[in-house]
């Protein structure tokens, strides 16, 4: 059985404080911002690669749930692979902007083999690893949309 990755949830507080985040800092397409502004959908989504996107989900969305039990502690991190130059510009994006990088850059095992890894948070708290592979560090081919 092969599977692609299709979505991830992020249960949010600050909604246009994430989206600006996710659209602004990490260049992330936005998918029905407008709709989601209208009120026509429950929530916006940011778009990773041709399959790929990143739900974020407004707190009345799930407020209603336990507080405790909105899935933060079970989440230690997700990860983005880009291309060496992608890494550099972000990461002078990510200082421009005041965002800490708290790790990295590092070498760390991914899907791909070994790669150059650094760490940040988004607004609320979600911590992002992104890294790129080159040849030479026990790589395997990742191919990433242009």
């Amino acid at each position: 059985m092969k599977f692609i990755f299709d979505h991830i949830v992020i249960n949010v507080v600050d909604i246009d404080k994430m989206v600006k985040f996710y659209t602004e800092v990490l260049q992330l397409p936005g998918e029905r911002l407008e709709e989601f502004t209208a009120g026509q959908v429950p929530f916006p989504s940011v778009r990773l690669s041709a399959d790929s996107i990143i739900d974020l989900f407004p707190k009345k969305m799930w407020e209603k749930t336990n507080p405790e039990d909105v899935c933060r502690p079970n989440l230690n991190h997700f990860c983005f692979a880009t291309d060496e130059a992608g890494s550099k510009a972000l990461q002078a994006r990510l200082n421009a902007k005041g965002v800490v990088i708290e790790e990295g850059p590092v070498k760390r095992w991914g899907a791909h083999g070994t790669g150059t890894s650094i760490y940040f948070r988004d607004p609320e708290g979600n911590t992002i690893e992104v890294r790129y592979y080159s040849d030479g560090e026990n790589a395997r081919p990742c191919f990433l949309d242009s």
